[in-house]
């Protein structure tokens, strides 16, 4: 069963344990050997054991629940996945984030409170987590970093008389998997479980839709003899920049009292659809994201955000957006920055520092 604060400690341990992998991480068991270290070097029993124990302890400080930290402890490369999942999904977050109000803050009160209610934001939070497992997983299973899993074979592949499978596929089918066990599935009686389980499922969908099959040729003076092909996630960033398209054509499925407008509101058909049979059942099947509650604005300091006074802004792109109206400081500055940059053999970047005065834009309090 999911336990609804899941998400909130997931992304609260993963940044705290990043330091705490790297120091634990024994290098030659994790990234391979290059074959000419001295035999002293090589990993031991007792190295073995060490790593055993560092990848159990990782486990534990991730705070998962019972069944997930079992699933975590069967794979030593789980822990680490699920750290460079959190991080990769938070900084996309921020990176598609960065020229709105809500930036995806997610200092640890602001993301507390956030994830407590269903707002647009806490769906966007919920489809980028699980996006971000699940292309981090197949991903470190094609690399070799996990013990249960290895490349894709792709055996559903179409034409496949036109050429043979080889490379090394990124492991969608044993990714999806694993996050649909370990984020599992709430009662079907709690709406905002289910608004919760239907974003994360947009999330896997979403990587789903962009794999592609890559192909090499092979043969005399280049030609296309024999092709060998394989399947391949798309870049993470593609995966954000889709996500944040179905963030802002999110569906409205119902309304609790709402905290960020005081108001309160019955469970009510998304917008512009008709609820199901009888209108029974406010959550409709859409492969958009869904929320039950409406936004605050994100323009003061509150539970959900710091507010946007000292944000930095764009004059002509946000300055009025994000300002909400207070209006926006000028700050001039001098920088100095590398610029007419030449690559000299062999093998450096040569570069002129040019000094220029640029104008800082910020937000009003």
């Amino acid at each position: 069963m999911l336990d609804g604060s899941l998400l909130a400690r997931w992304l609260a341990a993963a940044f705290g344990l990043t330091l705490l992998l790297a120091a634990l991480r024994p290098s030659a068991a994790y990234f391979g050997l290059t074959g000419s270290e001295p035999l002293t070097i090589l990993p031991l029993t007792l190295e073995t054991e060490v790593a055993a124990q560092a990848h159990y302890k990782a486990c534990d400080r991730l705070k998962l629940e019972r069944k997930q930290r079992r699933m975590c402890r069967r794979d030593p490369g789980v822990a680490e996945t699920l750290v460079e999942a959190v991080s990769m999904s938070a900084l996309e977050c921020q990176y598609q984030f960065r020229f709105e109000r809500w930036n995806c803050t997610l200092e640890g009160r602001y993301r507390a409170s956030l994830l407590k209610r269903g707002f647009k934001e806490t769906a966007f939070l919920y489809a980028i987590s699980s996006a971000g497992l699940t292309h981090a997983l197949a991903k470190a299973c094609s690399a070799g970093r996990m013990e249960r899993c290895t490349c894709d074979e792709a055996p559903d592949l179409e034409n496949r008389e036109a050429w043979q499978w080889g490379g090394c596929g990124d492991n969608l089918k044993y990714s999806s998997k694993f996050v649909k066990e370990f984020l599992g599935r709430r009662s079907s009686k709690d709406l905002r479980a289910r608004v919760d389980f239907h974003n994360n499922l947009v999330g896997v969908k979403v990587i789903k839709a962009g794999v592609e099959t890559t192909c090499k040729c092979h043969g005399v003076s280049g030609s296309c003899t024999v092709r060998t092909c394989w399947r391949q996630l798309a870049p993470f960033h593609e995966v954000g920049k889709h996500l944040k398209h179905k963030y802002e054509t999110a569906l409205k499925v119902g309304s609790t009292t709402n905290e960020a407008t005081g108001e309160a509101g019955a469970i009510s058909p998304p917008r512009g659809r008709a609820s199901g049979s009888g209108g029974s059942d406010p959550l409709p099947r859409t492969p958009e994201l869904v929320h039950l509650d409406d936004s605050p604005s994100f323009c003061l300091a509150g539970r959900f955000s710091p507010g946007t006074a000292g944000r930095r802004c764009h004059r002509e792109k946000n300055c009025e957006s994000i300002c909400c109206g207070r209006g926006h400081n000028t700050q001039s500055r001098v920088v100095t920055r590398p610029c007419q940059c030449q690559v000299r053999w062999c093998c450096y970047v040569e570069c002129r520092q040019c000094t220029q005065r640029e104008e800082v834009y910020t937000c009003k309090g």
